[in-house]
């Protein structure tokens, strides 16, 4: 055989030499054909393949990448049985070849109960736990339990078996003997280099304090909150590394585009001049997770017509003094018209209940003053705006279960705030003083504020957005600028930005997107709302706006356009009335 395999080559390059012209270019050929054969034969042999039959049953195979492999799955098969009652379960060998292996099971008698005793199991273990007699699987669900409650309490190594077994008919008794191992404690937290996260912020987030004994499962929990977090997500399980009965976390983080500059232009019919266009505006500047250590900086600016603008700044520390609890600010200053000034100022403490809900606490200054008081300056009666001065405290919380906190496809979110303060009535000296003649100038003033979303899926690019919100404020001295502000793209669309003035109201949002992209899609939307204005004629209003629109993101932000158009008493339903709004919300 060994002088064939010298001769055939040989023997077809002289065949070659005789027929082709070219007798190099044919050699190399028939190299790359022989290599080529010759690696396609290695990797078939490396297969090894396993076919096993347990009594008459017909026979199963199944191939693995090497002979090692091939071992291990045969122990896994023949524990497979063990773990059905088949305690004397056992392979034969029935024909073997370079690379097949043939065998057959023979199970033995079958142990159909267990009288089980706890034997040296702890007691922190044994709760809750019917011994007596258990079916075989029973006894491995039971095992699997023990273990897994003993990796969640810092004993990833404990180990289970069964001891002092005696055969009783048709069964067995045992007892089980429980081997601790060493305890395991938790060590810090380690992050991934190519991250800018802060790891002492990603440990007080995950909440995995160095010195407490090891877990499993609030490793798991670590993980579903990163994957929730604004900021970042996992990219993989983190690693873990024993060491000096202490386990260190590695967790390999991708951040996320968070920080937005988001802009808007907005084309309305202006009301001051007929047939002209008057252009409003929108700038958000939204500045995420700071040095890495979850600090949050806001910005936001509008203009609704010729007159008014709106500023509003918001910031945010995480976990300050390491500590569980975050604080913030927050400024906001509103211009209407030439009618009032409002200005407010608080301060929030913020803290994570569980990885979905959150609660706030809130102290809040307003302060209202007028900016004309020529129209006022025969006013027998306290007119709908005033100076005022009113401190807030209220409490706000919010349940988060939507799978993405920036592009959501599915889930459900809910915020409520609830507040209440005291509320001072200022004399302005640009009004008449008979006016404040029997005025209770310090009342108790109260808010409720709430608001939802759902995404729904029916098919992969065919889902649903249904959203809403609903406030109610409660004074004895009510004003105008004490009144909620909605209306516009953020609210009931096909209207100006803050349109409406309402003391109460509730409204909904429905919209049918399809998808072409992963946060891409075309849209068709109903707005509807009631709401409640005492210093209207018609205190009760019923406003509604359909339109469409379209979601279109680029390798860097989101381009949004919207047209809509609404129906209220003070607005008909017509196309000239209609109102346009693009922008571009770019994330980095």
């Amino acid at each position: 055989m060994e002088y064939e395999r010298r001769y055939r080559p040989n023997e077809f390059y002289y065949f070659a030499n005789i027929i082709n012209p070219f007798p190099s270019i044919m050699r190399q050929l028939y190299f790359l054909l022989f290599l080529s054969t010759f690696l396609s034969q290695k990797s078939l042999a490396q297969e090894q393949w396993l076919g096993w039959r347990v009594g008459e049953e017909s026979r199963l195979w199944k191939n693995y990448s090497s002979d090692e492999k091939r071992v291990i799955g045969l122990d896994s098969i023949v524990n497979h049985y063990k773990i059905e009652g088949y305690l004397a379960a056992f392979s034969r060998e029935e024909k073997r070849n370079s690379d097949s292996l043939w065998i057959s099971i023979d199970l033995g008698p079958a142990i159909e109960k267990v009288n089980l005793n706890s034997g040296n199991l702890p007691t922190n273990l044994v709760k809750n736990i019917n011994w007596g007699e258990k079916t075989f699987v029973e006894v491995g669900l039971l095992i699997d339990q023990i273990l897994q409650d003993s990796e969640n309490d810092g004993y990833p190594f404990a180990s289970v078996k069964l001891d002092s077994i005696s055969r009783t008919g048709s069964g067995i008794e045992a007892s089980l003997n429980y081997d601790y191992g060493p305890l395991i404690t938790w060590d810090s937290v380690k992050v991934d280099k190519q991250s800018k996260t802060s790891e002492k912020y990603l440990q007080n987030l995950v909440r995995i304090i160095p010195g407490t004994p090891f877990s499993e499962k609030q490793l798991r929990e670590a993980v579903k909150e990163i994957d929730r977090s604004p900021y970042f997500k996992s990219s993989g399980y983190p690693t873990l590394t024993f060491q000096f009965q202490k386990a260190q976390p590695t967790f390999q983080l991708l951040e996320r585009n968070a920080n937005v500059i988001d802009g808007i232009i907005g084309f309305l019919p202006n009301e001051n001049e007929p047939g002209k266009l008057l252009i409003t505006g929108q700038l958000d500047l939204q500045l995420y997770h700071l040095g890495g250590k979850g600090r949050d900086v806001q910005v936001s600016w509008q203009r609704f017509n010729e007159l008014t603008q709106s500023l509003a700044i918001n910031a945010k520390e995480a976990f300050i003094f390491n500590s569980p609890l975050d604080f913030g600010g927050n400024f906001s200053l509103l211009k209407q018209d030439s009618t009032f000034l409002r200005r407010d100022l608080g301060v929030i403490f913020g803290y994570r209940v569980s990885p979905n809900f959150y609660i706030n606490f809130l102290a809040n200054r307003v302060a209202s003053d007028l900016l004309a008081t020529f129209a006022y300056h025969e006013a027998e009666e306290l007119p709908e705006v005033a100076d005022y001065r009113w401190t807030e405290y209220g409490v706000s919380v919010q349940w988060n279960l939507l799978d993405d906190v920036i592009a959501p496809r599915r889930g459900f979110k809910l915020g409520v705030k609830a507040s209440a303060g005291n509320k001072r009535i200022l004399e302005n000296t640009g009004l008449p003083e008979e006016i404040y003649t029997g005025l209770d100038m310090n009342t108790p003033q109260y808010l409720l504020h709430l608001n939802w979303e759902k995404h729904v899926f029916f098919k992969p690019n065919w889902g649903m957005f249904l959203g809403g919100a609903g406030g109610w404020v409660q004074n004895e001295n009510l004003l105008l600028n004490d009144l909620f502000r909605i209306g516009g793209l953020k609210s009931i669309r096909g209207f100006n930005e803050n349109f409406f003035y309402a003391s109460s109201y509730a409204y909904f949002n429905v919209e049918q997107r399809l998808f072409f992209g992963e946060n891409s899609f075309l849209l068709v939307f109903l707005d509807g709302g009631i709401l409640e204005n005492p210093y209207f004629a018609n205190s009760k209003e019923r406003p509604f706006s359909l339109g469409a629109g379209l979601n279109f993101e680029t390798g860097s932000g989101v381009f949004r356009f919207i047209y809509g158009v609404g129906k209220s008493s003070q607005q008909p339903l017509t196309f000239s009335q209609s109102k346009i709004h693009f922008g571009y919300l770019a994330r980095f």
